[in-house]
């Protein structure tokens, strides 16, 4: 099976990109694709929505991914500790709004759905068990807006209720269901996007252990 993780930050996919065993591959429009272990292939696509969507359709027609995995840091609704890995139960996207002509908050008209949940979650769960690193389970919400504290995200969190909040997810989530690839997220906590404190976003501590859970989840994905 060749799965493919899906970055969004260079800061996000460079320490997978030093082993000897990594290969570049091409850079489409910007978009370098690697190769980083046997059957597992990595793109940093950029930060949002669109370099999100695009990326992860450059990456379903020049390299044919059985499976598609977001993997990136996001913020947290709930106190989580900053490190916390999240296997992601599905998406949705809090900034669609066609409410005007009637349509549910969060629908995607194209394809008339709210909630894109990843694939085959039972197996996700079953290989991250066998990674042996703790890890949460729940709702991401995905939209064009870096989350902190105040009344968009009080309203994004009594709305949707989702645990974590990012700008890519959803994206992938859309373009991977219209392809029909199989798609599953790995997030690591950022930041809880209600702290208090003046300086809440740690990146380092995010990615501690991010990159060596997502190859080990990727390798048990292919038992």
């Amino acid at each position: 099976m060749k799965i493919a993780l899906m970055y969004a930050m260079p800061g996000e996919i460079e320490s997978l990109l030093h082993g000897d065993t990594v290969q570049p591959l091409e850079t489409v429009a910007g978009v370098r694709i690697y190769q980083v272990a046997r059957d597992v292939i990595a793109c940093c696509g950029g930060v949002g929505k669109v370099n999100a969507a695009m990326s992860t359709q450059l990456l379903i027609q020049r390299h044919h991914p059985d499976l598609i995995i977001s993997v990136g840091v996001a913020g947290s609704f709930a106190a989580l500790p900053v490190g916390t890995l999240v296997l992601a139960e599905g998406f949705l996207q809090h900034d669609v709004d066609t409410t005007a002509v009637g349509d549910p908050i969060g629908l995607v008209s194209t394809v008339n759905m709210v909630d894109f949940p990843t694939a085959d979650f039972a197996r996700a769960r079953a290989a991250m068990d066998k990674t042996g690193l703790a890890y949460r389970t729940g709702i991401v919400a995905t939209g064009d807006w870096f989350a902190v504290g105040g009344d968009r995200a009080r309203w994004i969190a009594d709305t949707f209720h989702p645990l974590l909040c990012e700008m890519e997810g959803g994206a992938v989530a859309q373009v991977c269901y219209r392809n029909g690839v199989p798609f599953m997220a790995l997030k690591s906590v950022s930041d809880c996007i209600f702290s208090t404190e003046d300086t809440y976003f740690n990146f380092p501590a995010a990615m501690q252990e991010l990159n060596r859970a997502a190859l080990c989840f990727a390798a048990h994905l292919q038992d």
